[in-house]
């Protein structure tokens, strides 16, 4: 292989080793706000009052929205940005959520997927660029 095409090559993984390292460092930040906000919010119980209908090619994802009062009684409402098919939840359930204090409207469902979906999306990502890049530079150094 010629010197050149081996520099592309080996410029092509330390890319991907970056990349993934980028998204895992992505990932842990966005897991340590969710402990943040689990550790110092404050939590209470949502009411579901409406399901909001979004079309696509795929058929009709629902989005649920939240009611909950705050410390001071007064009311906020918040859009899920999950959407699912069928709807995850039915108007007038109740569910568990956390809310920053500063901020209502950084709110997140207790849920797993709630909680923790970027964490593991960006994870997901990040891995087999970490796998990829990390080996072959592993290989070539090593």
């Amino acid at each position: 292989m010629s010197k050149t095409k081996w520099h592309m090559w080996v410029l092509l993984y330390w890319f991907f080793f970056l990349l993934g390292g980028f998204l895992m460092y992505s990932a842990y930040n966005q897991y340590n706000k969710t402990e943040l906000l689990l550790e110092k919010g404050i939590r209470t119980t949502a009411k579901v009052t409406q399901l909001i209908p979004y079309q696509s090619d795929d058929g009709t994802t629902y989005a649920p929205v939240f009611e909950f009062k705050d410390r001071q009684k007064n009311v906020h409402s918040f859009e899920s940005t999950i959407k699912s098919r069928p709807a995850a939840y039915d108007i007038g359930q109740n569910i568990k959520i956390v809310y920053d204090g500063r901020n209502k409207t950084h709110v997140k469902t207790i849920s797993f997927w709630g909680l923790y979906r970027w964490s593991i999306i960006l994870g997901m990502i990040a891995s087999p660029f970490l796998i990829l890049g990390g080996s072959y530079l592993w290989y070539t150094y090593f």
